[in-house]
């Protein structure tokens, strides 16, 4: 009886460990859902939108000017960052604000791109903490998954 439960355990516990591995695998190198927080990507993202991410691009090398993605904060390695690709290595990007009356600019390092916000006035990014290495990109936006209605966005709990 003792040898049956010990051996109905250590199966359990072999069968946790295979299918959090695949989990892991998973959320690591295919993708997840990501809840989205702020306002720096309104309108395009609002505040509580929940989006799929895939993973496959930055492994391949496969983002591009335009893409929206996560990455990792670099003020805050502990969080996470929502943001629009501007500029990729070597490129030539605008580092000012745009309420600024001379305009500055400079170019991407290798291995960096440039991110920012579609809310520029209400928006921390590259144009705050410059640019962002590549290896900090988790992931690419692919789709909302759902938007919250505006009366509910309105509700704080």
């Amino acid at each position: 009886m003792f040898r049956n439960a010990l051996g109905k355990t250590f199966r359990f516990l072999g069968y946790t460990v295979q299918y959090g591995c695949i989990a892991h695998c998973a959320f690591e190198y295919l993708g997840g859902v990501v809840v989205c927080s702020g306002p720096s990507m309104e309108p395009t993202i609002q505040n509580s939108d929940i989006v799929f991410s895939e993973n496959l691009s930055r492994h391949f090398y496969c983002i591009r000017k335009g893409d929206i993605v996560i990455a990792k904060s670099p003020n805050d390695p502990k969080s996470n960052i929502c943001k629009r690709v501007i500029g990729l290595e070597g490129d030539k990007v605008c580092t000012s604000n745009p309420s600024d009356f001379l305009k500055s600019h400079s170019y991407v390092p290798k291995g960096h791109v440039w991110l920012e916000g579609d809310n520029l006035r209400n928006s921390t990014d590259s144009r705050c903490y410059g640019p962002v290495p590549y290896g900090l990109i988790r992931g690419r936006i692919c789709f909302k998954v759902f938007t919250v209605p505006k009366i509910f966005a309105l509700i704080h709990l």
